[in-house]
């Protein structure tokens, strides 16, 4: 039997379909697979290409954010070390600066801290309110910063208080340059709101040598010097010395010492005539506050009343002065009058109409009998309200008088502005009336504006009887100077009002007064 070739074996052709079937199916199968690849590449392309969009755009949101917050810190930072009413360093950074700076210099350097505080600026705030006083801060720190160059650094450390680092081989010579020029930008005249406002300032300069220099230091010593310069008036600056730790000491003493002298009542008042320059005749008294200490005696007026106003002491002394000459005066025979000064911090409160009101109901004084004379400065630190206030104290009937008039740069405005009932030219003109200067002019002024004005002339400081004759000639009203009294006790002023009125008047009897008054 012989065996059939494979080649020539032929499939069923049920088997074939089968196959071909089979190899459709695969090959389908193998297409699908392909294409469905092919789009699942296709979406992984499309949804990396969205990935990398999304990372930059994420990685551009995260510089950006990273860059805000970078911003925020240096912000942050910045307004760590500034202050925020006036924008000037803060006290923090002029650690910082000083310490920087002390790096920066030279061994031969030298570094100044000026310790600037502002006079009266309680008093502003009081008045006219907060918004008034930040705005003058403001102002002020302006000035400030323009006095200074660029490497100084200006800074504010407390409410009315400011420092400023200068760091230079010139010291302190420079420091006290700088000093002058900050004064001198205080003391013009600032704008506000429609106020016109007047302000001074004290400084206290330290300095050390740049390599041991350290800022507590400086400023504890800047702040000694300050309170001197206070001491010693306003408008002053002093440098620091070791001995100053001691007058600061001394200072403290003198105002607890001042304090218990106005509890313990340890006040007098002293009178000083004030005489009609024509006839020579007694017009009335000035009456000057005096103090009786225990163990010093009677202490000086200058020592004392800066250290009242700046205590605030003046208000419960100025209501008993006022309250006291009243009582005084009441006594007095005829039409004799008292004045009486005001401090400027007397207008602040609104306590002084009522102040005056009580002296002359408890004095029965007649209103017309009480002079309240004031200064420019009071005018010139809020004029408006300070206006208002002199003329509801006039419509009492009391009479307003401009002390030391001519030495101010407003005088003649405030002439203008308010109606007193007199003038006192103040005694440096009187003083200088034989030096031929201009004394005699600006007192011929003065009595023309006053006549202009209706308003008395009176002239303090008269010394001499050519000085007597000479205002007399010139057509003042009246005199007060120690030609005539010094300041006397009550006592003593009665003894001097019963002599006047007998003929036996110190000022009376003196031959050389008969002739200047005849």
């Amino acid at each position: 039997m012989t065996c059939a070739d494979p080649a020539e074996v032929i499939a069923p052709p049920e088997q074939v379909r089968r196959l071909q079937r089979r190899l459709a199916r695969e090959t389908a199968a193998r297409k699908e697979a392909e294409r469905l690849l092919e789009q699942k590449s296709l979406e992984l392309f499309a949804l990396n290409r969205s990935l990398m969009q999304l990372n930059n755009h994420l990685e551009q949101r995260v510089e950006h954010r990273t860059r805000e917050l970078m911003q925020e810190r240096l912000q942050a930072q910045e307004q760590a070390y500034r202050d925020p009413l006036t924008g000037l360093a803060n006290r923090p950074m002029f650690r910082r600066h000083l310490r920087q700076a002390v790096r920066r210099a030279g061994c031969l350097s030298h570094a100044a801290v000026l310790y600037l505080d502002l006079s009266g600026f309680k008093t502003v705030n009081d008045t006219l309110g907060h918004p008034v006083g930040d705005a003058l801060l403001c102002a002020a720190a302006a000035r400030l910063r323009h006095c200074t160059q660029p490497g100084d650094l200006v800074a504010r450390i407390g409410g009315d208080e400011f420092v400023v680092v200068q760091i230079g081989p010139a010291q302190p010579e420079a420091a006290a340059a700088l000093s002058k020029q900050l004064l001198r930008a205080i003391q013009a005249p600032f704008s506000v709101q429609s106020h016109r406002i007047a302000m001074n300032a004290s400084i206290g300069i330290a300095t050390a040598l740049a390599a041991s220099a350290d800022a507590d230091v400086l400023l504890r010593d800047a702040d000694i010097a300050l309170r001197v310069a206070q001491a010693e008036g306003r408008g002053t600056t002093r440098l620091f010395r070791p001995e100053m730790h001691r007058q600061v000491q001394d200072r403290q003493h003198r105002e607890g010492e001042l304090r218990h002298a106005v509890e313990q009542q340890q006040f007098e008042l002293f009178y000083q005539p004030l005489l009609h320059a024509g006839a020579g005749h007694l017009a009335g008294f000035e009456a000057l506050l005096r103090w009786r200490h225990p163990e010093r005696g009677h202490v000086p007026p200058a020592e004392f009343i800066p250290l009242a106003e700046e205590t605030a002491l003046i208000r419960p002394l100025g209501a008993w002065v006022l309250e006291q000459a009243c009582r005084e005066a009441a006594r007095w025979p005829g039409s004799l009058k008292v004045a009486v000064n005001l401090s400027p911090v007397q207008f602040v409160q609104g306590e002084l109409l009522d102040g005056v009101r009580h002296a002359l109901d408890a004095s029965g004084l007649d209103a017309a009998r009480l002079e309240l004379e004031i200064t420019e400065s009071v005018l010139l630190r809020n004029s408006d309200e300070t206006l208002l206030l002199l003329r509801q104290m006039q419509a009492l009937g009391v009479q307003i008088s401009m002390d030391d008039f001519g030495t101010g740069y407003s005088s003649l405005s405030y002439l203008r502005s308010f109606p007193f009932n007199k003038i006192k030219i103040d005694r440096a003109f009187v003083r200088t009336l034989a030096d031929g200067k201009g004394s005699l002019e600006i007192i011929r002024a003065a009595v023309g504006l006053g006549r202009a004005l209706n308003m008395k002339v009176l002239a303090e400081g008269v010394e001499t009887p050519a000085e007597l004759a000479t205002l007399r000639a010139e057509g003042c009203d009246e005199v007060q100077g120690f030609l005539f009294s010094r300041p006397v006790p009550s006592a003593e002023a009665w003894r001097l009002i019963a002599r006047d009125q007998n003929g036996r008047a110190p000022w009376r009897r003196n031959d050389a007064l008969q002739e200047a008054c005849s």
